[in-house]
């Protein structure tokens, strides 16, 4: 039977199925929502929801996705939600992403993510590319230097190979792996066996991307989709949920409504045959 949830530890157990900030900031991810009452409004629903992994960046907006979220948990009472976040872009214009993982430059942003968010601590900081340029060793090292320090809860790498993970691990225990992993996408298999065999959060991102499956009226994704009155997203978010008890999808949305459609496929179970069929994309 397929698990709902994730326990990052003995304190911090998780919905699988999650919510992306990436969307909440303007065009190319960049400056601010052209709605930001709306974009407040979006964080506020999810808090709301059962939802309860938020994962967003420093360079979404950049710092935009942060501050709307601030704004969203100002007045938030309810139960505690686990906000990732990730350090390692910089971003000189829209649509435009620059690694750098210079240990300097890491630190500084993991500070700001604090400021950003109004957190002290974050729950899980994610090194969000892997610069060629430093050792993975310093990278990874000075998230697990502001770890001690109490700033980050747990570590987590994204767009990585088994190789720099198990040399990350080295340094730090790794608690989640974030590449990109879906439908039509799945090059990263052996990384999502790696993650299964280490009990790390695989969280898979572009998890909505069904390409022209999505656009045949009589493929197999939409008769999938109408057996449970439900959509080829929604559908390739349950193929997902069902593909393994680690992976945690991160859908992103600026629209209520949508985020409302997307939270349905958690409670989408789809039949051996149905699941298969999809297996077989």
């Amino acid at each position: 039977m397929t698990k709902q949830t994730f326990e990052f530890d003995s304190e911090l157990e998780v919905n699988r199925l999650g919510f992306g900030a990436m969307q909440l900031p303007g065009t190319g991810v960049w400056g601010p929502s052209t709605d930001e009452e709306n974009a407040v409004a979006v964080a506020k629903a999810v808090l709301n929801s059962d939802v309860n992994f938020i994962d967003t960046a420093d360079s979404y907006g950049p710092f935009y996705a942060n501050l709307y979220i601030k704004a969203a948990l100002k007045d938030y009472q309810g139960p505690h939600k686990l906000i990732a976040s990730k350090v390692g872009f910089t971003r000189p214009g829209p649509n435009q992403w620059s690694v750098v993982g210079d240990p300097d430059y890491l630190r500084q942003q993991v500070e700001l993510n604090l400021r950003t968010l109004g957190l002290d601590s974050i729950d899980l900081m994610q090194l969000h590319r892997v610069d060629p340029r430093f050792p993975i060793e310093e990278q990874v090292g000075v998230l697990a230097d502001m770890q001690k320090e109490g700033k980050i809860r747990h570590i987590g790498l994204s767009q990585v190979t088994v190789e720099q993970i198990k040399r990350a691990q080295a340094v730090a225990k790794i608690a989640s792996v974030q590449n990109r992993y879906n439908l039509i996408e799945r090059d990263n298999e052996d990384v999502l066996q790696y993650a299964e065999e280490n009990h790390m959060a695989f969280i898979p991102w572009f998890p909505l991307a069904t390409g022209r499956l999505a656009q045949e009226e009589h493929g197999i994704l939409s008769q999938i989709a109408n057996n449970h009155l439900a959509t080829p997203s929604q559908i390739a978010l349950a193929w997902l949920l069902q593909k393994s008890d680690v992976i945690l999808p991160i859908p992103g949305t600026s629209n209520i409504q949508h985020f409302e459609s997307n939270i349905q496929a958690a409670y989408i179970t789809l039949s051996d045959a149905e699941f298969n069929a999809l297996e077989q994309l």
